[in-house]
């Protein structure tokens, strides 16, 4: 590794990513992960007021879900592993930002207690902001992955992130 790659790379992690600092086809790996337990998962269903209960009725996931790939599990709340799989991202992407969007989101595989979450985006589009000259616009892929690299989602985001050294305005 170059030692001006490497201080990007060091600078990028300190104050976050700006507007210059994606490239189209850039493959962003994040840091972390997230193991997700029974109690995150059952509590964001009753807080979000979700009353489907694959996501917190043990009894009955066994009786209507017993076969592959559930096998009587409970289901972690998609909305859950979408916001963890999000946040792993924004260190790397809209730290210095605000989120303009999603789309084309899609679940690829449950996701269950105990499964450790982690997420890689990709850099598909950037230009810069008509409304906001100091602001760029960027849009990432992000896919979600547990263990054995099994992708659990995939989801597109736009998000409007500063240019170095600029304002708000």
């Amino acid at each position: 590794m170059s030692s001006s790659y490497k201080t990007q790379v060091e600078q990028r992690e300190k104050d976050g990513p700006f507007y210059e600092d994606f490239k189209v086809g850039e493959v962003l790996r994040h840091s972390g992960g997230r193991t997700i337990t029974d109690t995150d998962n059952i509590w964001f269903t009753l807080l979000t007021c979700n009353t489907n209960q694959i996501h917190y009725n043990k009894e009955y996931t066994e009786k209507y879900f017993a076969n592959s790939p559930f096998d009587g599990r409970l289901v972690v709340n998609s909305l859950l592993v979408l916001s963890t799989v999000l946040g792993l991202s924004v260190n790397d992407t809209s730290k210095n930002g605000i989120m303009l969007g999603m789309r084309e989101w899609k679940v690829t595989n449950p996701t269950f207690a105990g499964d450790t979450v982690h997420a890689e985006s990709v850099v598909i589009a950037k230009r810069e902001s008509k409304s906001h000259p100091s602001m760029g616009i960027v849009t990432v892929k992000t896919k979600g992955f547990k263990q054995k690299d099994t992708e659990v989602m995939e989801f597109e985001r736009s998000f409007m992130v500063r240019k170095t050294n600029a304002e708000w305005k």
